[in-house]
């Protein structure tokens, strides 16, 4: 009999329909990137890259069940790639804060970060918590029910996953607060805001040191996009952590569904929403260094 490293016999149609649907938001994502020159987006980028080759590897997969590679392929990409849409949302939003508050409010006091470092901070919690859950991944996936040390191994690589898990959401869970807190602590800055922008072109747009550029005032509307996809990454994060406390007898194991209930479909609207609401219609810099005026507002 020829051993399945699932533990249900895996739709290769749902593999299929997730690859094309994540292949042409990474082809949209990609194609904006280039478009708008936001290089700093390039963490969406390959975040979404990582989304299509991840259920392309799945739908290879869902043939070959019993073929190592690709399974531990399709499954780190899966499990990797909403920490680095997590990342993008930490580059976006310390963006925002240098596009909209001024230099002289720009306080841990005010904000409950360091401003300079929001990016920073979250970024390398991240790293952590990606590491953390690579290094899981690789051992539950690739670990065999035959192997003489699989319960040793699993429990080892089940600790490692869930201690990168918590890492991710406790660190994004204190981001999405700070985030959403922003929606109302920046309402004061409305006025200034509004006058500080140059080069206005009608109620809608707006251009800034004589750029040729126009963009959309309402950067609230980038904001809310933001908020929106944090929390379906706390929903995909809070799934991912009760799938490896319960292990491979679990419900969440023994079963497909969850998986694309709770981790696929939340994760294609966070590249989805950023495709329509892309960071380069709103924000003026998006390279991988702010310019020094924009540090100086």
């Amino acid at each position: 009999m020829v051993h399945s490293y699932y533990e249900y016999t895996p739709s290769q149609t749902a593999a299929t329909v997730f690859a094309a649907l994540f292949s042409a938001a990474f082809s949209a994502t990609f194609i904006q990137w280039i478009r708008y020159r936001a290089w700093v987006w390039l963490v969406m980028v390959v975040a979404a890259s990582m989304e299509s080759l991840g259920y392309i590897s799945r739908s290879i997969s869902t043939r070959h069940t019993d073929k190592r590679g690709v399974f531990i392929a399709q499954f780190s990409l899966i499990i990797l790639a909403p920490v680095l849409i997590a990342a993008a949302c930490y580059v976006i939003f310390g963006r925002i804060v240098f596009h909209i508050i001024p230099a002289h409010s720009r306080t841990t006091k005010f904000l409950w970060v360091p401003p300079r470092f929001i990016t920073p901070i979250f970024v390398v919690c991240d790293i952590v918590a990606l590491l953390l859950q690579l290094a899981g991944a690789v051992i539950v996936s690739g670990t065999q029910p035959t192997d003489p040390d699989a319960k040793s191994k699993l429990s080892r690589g089940k600790d490692i996953a869930i201690t990168g898990l918590a890492t991710q959401l406790l660190c994004f869970g204190l981001f999405s607060i700070v985030a959403i807190r922003f929606n109302f602590i920046s309402k004061q800055f409305d006025k200034e805001f509004e006058d500080r922008v140059g080069g206005v072109e009608d109620e809608k747009y707006f251009t800034v040191n004589s750029s040729n550029r126009k963009l959309k005032k309402n950067w609230k509307a980038l904001l809310r996009v933001m908020n929106i996809v944090c929390m379906l990454i706390l929903i995909r994060s809070v799934y991912r952590v009760c799938d490896f406390a319960l292990g491979k007898t679990g419900y969440l194991e023994q079963n497909e569904w969850p998986a694309y209930v709770f981790d696929a479909a939340p994760m294609l609207p966070c590249v989805v929403l950023f495709v329509y609401w892309h960071p380069g219609k709103y924000l003026p810099y998006l390279g991988f260094r702010l310019p020094k005026s924009a540090r100086e507002y």
